[in-house]
Formats: structure tokens, C-alpha cells, sequence
């Protein structure tokens, strides 16, 4: 009789070990599926609106350049009245600061960057966004 119940027992023993083991493998690929997922879960369109500097066409078309060259700018518009640039882009590819770094280094400050004097500089005089003359020329 003491066989018959040692027998029961390491059987329960396995079965539960087997148990734990599987729980543990779903356990595991939970986790992996949930940070793969959380990895990955960037929004591939997403959208932005920004200020940045500017008073002529000649600005919309070099802030608009200076956005879509950046890898992963899907659109970019620049409201020449309003000084509104709306953005859709891919945030796996690139991010916002990125985008606004391009445009400062081709002369055009943003809210949060400003262009350094050298890119500021090298715009043409029609776009000297900093001068008051020439804005009031814009109006």
C-alpha cells in the first residue's frame, strides 16, 4: 500500500512541474508580445503643429523643403498668414525636434529653436523675418 500512494503523489508532482513550466513559457510570451507591442506602437501618421518664422512664399517654400527632406515627413504646409506649419510624419522614422532642427538650419526659427545667425543670415533679404521693415512689407 505505501507504493500505491508514493506512485499518486510523484505523479501529482509532474503534472503540476509540467503545469508551472507551461504557465511559466505563456507567462514569458506575454510579456514578450506586450513589450514588442509597446515597441512598436508609435503612430506612423502622426501630427503636429508647429510655429515657425517666416513672411513670404519664398520661406513657405523652403520651410515645406526643409520638412519633407526629413526622413519619415510625409506632408508639411506652411500657412504663410498664420506662420502655422502642419506636419503628418512617421514618429519610427523621426521626431519632432528633428524636424524642427532642419528648419532652423535652413534660417527659420521655430518656437522652441532658433535659427542660428549664420543660416538666419543666409536667406534671402526678402525673408528677414527678425527685421521689422521687412515684415511690415509683407502685410
Amino acid at each position: 500500500m505505501a507504493l500505491y500512494l508514493e506512485v499518486p503523489i510523484i505523479q501529482a508532482y509532474v503534472i503540476n512541474s509540467k503545469n508551472t513550466t507551461h504557465m511559466k513559457s505563456i507567462f514569458l510570451s506575454l510579456i514578450m508580445i506586450s513589450i514588442s507591442t509597446l515597441s512598436f506602437s508609435q503612430n506612423k501618421n502622426a501630427k503636429a503643429s508647429i510655429e515657425v518664422d517666416g513672411v513670404c512664399m519664398m520661406c513657405k517654400t523652403r520651410i515645406e523643403k526643409a520638412s519633407l527632406k526629413t526622413k519619415g515627413v510625409k506632408s508639411a504646409v506652411w500657412n504663410v498668414r498664420t506662420h502655422e506649419l502642419k506636419l503628418i510624419f512617421d514618429e519610427n522614422k523621426t521626431a519632432l525636434d528633428t524636424i524642427q532642427k532642419n528648419i532652423a538650419a535652413v534660417g527659420h526659427d521655430t518656437k522652441t529653436l532658433k535659427a542660428t545667425d549664420d543660416a538666419y543670415n543666409s536667406v534671402h533679404p526678402c525673408c528677414k523675418y527678425r527685421e521689422d521693415e521687412v515684415v511690415e512689407d509683407h502685410k
